[in-house]
């Protein structure tokens, strides 16, 4: 891991709250009610890209999720831990529609409320998701799954008429670039090591240009050196999108994370650096059941 990686994510992240700071400036969270906001328009006024208030859940009796409040600045990588069924999975849900609350808010930027949103809707305003099991067409070469996954339409007519131009050939030359696969362009997807065949599926939600990526456990299953790989890729992308990592390997948190939130119980149970939250007590008897 080289330290140039962590100052330019580090650096990325100081401009876009600065940017920020000088926007906020004039007026606080009150004078943006004013604003008259762009259809699908991310609103970053207030510095925070992703906002979850006293949101709850429940499935047949059980809260799933209690009242859980949580938010995420643009550039942010932030880090969730928990033990299983403390709920993260059943966030993501929530925040990209697939589970709907029966009680809170859930807000993308500062205007679009998510939960007047369904999936695809979700996908299309800026939100990406992915899940632990990678999602690819195998029997396609890497250029072929990057180039349906661009942002076009995707019409009978458009994509048998569809050909690249110069600025999406540029833009997947980069993504290809960032996600280590430029040396396999023309590879089956389907032959690719479990590793590769993340970093793809990450490289296709790249081409939509989301604003917000949701990484579930991303590098389980891999080896040591494609977890290392994995940790430059994401510390490449901090600053350009926000990032929200679902991870159980502690070693790969502490490599990427500035700012770790622990679940339990559908709750944040607590947040900080890494030494913070595993110095605390509270966090220790979830983990340790003591």
């Amino acid at each position: 891991m080289t330290p140039d990686l962590l100052q330019q994510g580090a650096r990325r992240v100081a401009e876009r709250a600065q940017q920020t700071a000088q926007k906020t400036e004039s007026g606080g969270r009150e004078t943006s009610y004013g604003r008259i906001a762009n259809p699908g328009e991310v609103d970053l006024t207030h510095g925070r890209i992703l906002y979850l208030e006293d949101v709850s859940v429940s499935f047949d009796g059980f809260k799933a999720i209690n009242k859980l409040s949580l938010d995420i600045a643009p550039g942010e990588l932030r880090c969730i831990i928990g033990p299983n069924g403390a709920g993260k999975t059943t966030m993501m849900d929530i925040i990209t529609g697939k589970t709907r609350p029966d009680e809170g808010s859930v807000f993308f930027g500062s205007t679009i409320d998510l939960l007047r949103h369904n999936e695809p809707e979700i996908a299309q305003l800026g939100i990406g998701r992915k899940f632990q099991k990678p999602t690819v067409f195998e029997h396609l070469s890497v250029f072929e799954n990057l180039e349906l996954a661009l942002k076009m339409p995707k019409g009978v007519k458009a994509s048998m008429f569809f050909k690249l131009d110069s600025r999406q050939s540029d833009r997947l030359a980069e993504v290809l670039h960032t996600i280590h696969l430029a040396g396999s362009v023309r590879v089956q997807a389907g032959t690719l090591s479990h590793g590769q065949k993340q970093w793809l599926e990450i490289g296709m939600l790249l081409m939509q240009d989301p604003k917000l990526l949701l990484l579930d456990e991303p590098v389980a299953g891999m080896t040591d050196h494609e977890t290392e790989r994995t940790a430059e890729l994401f510390l490449s992308l901090k600053g350009k999108h926000s990032l929200m990592v679902v991870e159980h390997d502690m070693s790969f948190i502490r490599t990427i994370s500035d700012i770790v939130t622990v679940l339990c119980d559908g709750a944040v149970l607590a947040q900080g650096t890494l030494d913070q939250v595993q110095a605390d007590e509270r966090v220790i008897e979830v983990y340790l059941g003591r």
